[in-house]
């Protein structure tokens, strides 16, 4: 808990300042209570000796009573802001976070489960603010009740510590055991949200298959778990609440029965008694904090789970730039190239292990189209992504034009990259803006767009390229032409294609492959293969096998291999 203790006080301190607007209308409130028994107890005072000055007393009381109505109010308005505030802030800055962390996020936590802890739990540690003053706020009528009971009479004030003393144990216990039962019910509806988010990403599948009302148990099926932790919260405030609601009473008794024991011996008068009866009221009320302790256990719990996220390591980035083509280092392991001169995107991996894929020498020429195939699992996507610096290797190292990638400056390598995806994400307000994303240069985009075959059907668009994303329903084959149209229109040294041509039909998956090889940019393209077509037209292939490098090579030559064959053998059977 203290890396989430610590998000609970950094919630506090940059909130703005809506926690001094909250901790002035607290202490301002708190004041005007504590000032209030004490006009009212001279007012009765001024009553019971028929006193001239019974009315300004009188007056006084109204007007505290209009400060602490006032204060009450104002403090209503900041908890909303300051909740809205720190909720907003921290939910930009987890997004930040694991936009920097890339894939690997979403490797570390479910799709649904980044959602709640972005959006829920942010908006939990949100309210740490309202929970920290408040429950901060009513240690003023509490010391201000034992220096006023003390200014009465000191014997009121021993028997006011007795059950204060009784009191905080309480609240302790409460905190402790509401944070680790708020955690347990946090973390159940993560899991639910993951559930859902799976089911709505195969909505297609269980409509199909008939199997909706299966999948509806699956989806609910932590519910009872949830309901147990509810009904722990609520046996847990209503112990607490049982506990420190006998308490008060007690203690109230016992300072009246000393003050009338006072009063007896003539040490009090009736006014004195009465405002020891209303001090021994506020000096108990730490028992009404269980409301901001709960909020505060709840803040803890979710800031802890939000902390975990905010501890995956981002994507760290070097400050150098890959070097002018005409002064390009000759890649390593030159026997392997196949070499094209004047080629930008030369990728080279040395030594590279990560996740099962192990990768001792491989050099893809600058300029050239390579493939890479092999049966699924065997580390093609991953390899993929190693190359665009999408995912780093736990051991080697991947250079462009002979810069190891993480050295590069962040804009100076996604410049130099673009990516094609099976199912592209399209980010962006209108067509034109979602193919441009990423690159300055949008006159590139009808000619990116024309490269992918989507040029024609964007311009058959309502408003062509400036139609708006809301408004444009694109089937699986549409969507993923924008996708290679937006990586066209990036990377300057590389394109590297991710299975981005399997919803096309073959005729435009034709057009498509062979607007990637007569590319005329100079640019290296790497491409998932899973076609016969697309290996055979490529300059080499990458062959892999249970993540090793079993070939690189032309296709004709590894052709020869029966196992290379053997992994098309569904397309030439």
């Amino acid at each position: 808990m203290r890396a989430g203790d610590r998000l609970v006080m950094d919630a506090v301190r940059r909130s703005g300042p809506w926690p001094v607007v909250l901790a002035v209308t607290a202490i301002a409130g708190a004041a005007g209570e504590l000032a209030l028994p004490y006009a009212v107890g001279r007012t009765v005072d001024g009553f019971v000796s028929a006193r001239s000055e019974t009315t300004s007393w009188l007056a006084a009381c109204a007007v505290i009573v209009a400060v602490i109505i006032l204060c009450e109010s104002a403090g209503v308005w900041a908890r909303g802001a300051s909740s809205a505030y720190a909720a907003a802030r921290l939910r930009l800055s987890v997004l930040r976070h694991v936009l920097g962390v890339g894939p690997a996020a979403t490797r570390r936590f479910p799709e649904g489960e980044l959602v709640t802890r972005a959006g829920l739990n942010a908006e939990e540690v949100g309210r740490a603010p309202e929970s920290v003053t408040g429950a901060l706020a009513l240690l003023v009528p509490t010391v201000g009740a034992l220096v006023a009971l003390t200014l009465i009479d000191p014997a009121l004030t021993a028997t006011l510590v007795a059950g204060i003393a009784l009191i905080l144990p309480v609240l302790r216990a409460f905190l402790r055991a509401t944070t680790t039962i708020a955690g347990g019910y946090q973390e159940v509806q993560g899991e639910i949200a993951a559930r859902l988010v799976d089911a709505l990403g195969g909505a297609r599948t269980i409509a199909a298959a008939g199997t909706a009302d299966r999948e509806t148990r699956r989806v609910l099926g932590p519910l009872d778990r949830l309901r147990a932790h509810g009904m722990e919260l609520w046996r847990a405030n209503a112990s607490a609440g049982i506990q420190a609601g006998l308490i008060v009473p007690l203690v109230e008794v016992a300072v009246l029965a000393v003050g009338g024991l006072r009063l007896a011996a003539g040490d009090l008068t009736i006014g004195e008694l009465y405002a020891a009866a209303r001090y021994a009221v506020l000096g108990a009320a730490l028992s009404t904090s269980l409301g901001h302790i709960g909020g505060l256990a709840r803040a803890r719990a979710a800031a802890g789970r939000v902390a975990e996220l905010l501890a995956l390591p981002t994507t760290g980035y070097g400050t150098r730039r890959l070097p002018a083509p005409h002064t390009a280092p000759a890649p390593h392991a030159a026997p392997l190239v196949d070499a094209r001169p004047g080629g930008l995107g030369a990728v080279e991996f040395r030594g590279v292990t990560a996740a099962g894929l192990a990768v001792d020498e491989l050099v893809i020429a600058g300029g050239s189209v390579t493939a890479v195939v092999g049966r699924s699992g065997s580390g093609k996507s991953l390899l993929a992504a190693l190359a665009a610096r999408l995912a780093d290797p736990a051991a080697g190292t991947v250079l462009l034009d002979g810069v190891p990638l993480p050295e590069l400056d962040r804009a100076e390598l996604r410049r130099a990259i673009g990516y094609a995806f099976e199912r592209p994400v399209l980010v962006g307000d209108t067509v034109g803006e979602a193919i441009g994303l990423g690159t300055d240069d949008h006159g590139a985009v009808p000619a990116a767009a024309t490269a992918a075959c989507a040029d024609g059907f964007i311009r058959r668009l309502p408003d062509g390229y400036t139609t708006s994303m809301a408004d444009t329903p694109l089937s699986g084959g549409e969507r993923q032409r924008i996708g290679l149209a937006r990586a066209f229109a990036q990377g300057e040294r590389l394109l590297v294609l991710d299975d981005a041509t399997s919803s096309l039909d073959t005729v435009t998956e034709r057009q498509v492959g062979n607007a990637l090889t007569a590319e005329s940019r100079g640019r290296t393209r790497l491409i998932v293969a899973h076609r016969l077509t697309t290996a055979s037209r490529a300059d080499r292939v990458v062959w892999l096998e249970d993540g090793t490098v079993l070939g690189h090579a032309p296709h004709h030559e590894l052709w020869r291999d029966p196992r290379y064959r053997a992994v098309f053998q569904g397309e030439v059977s």
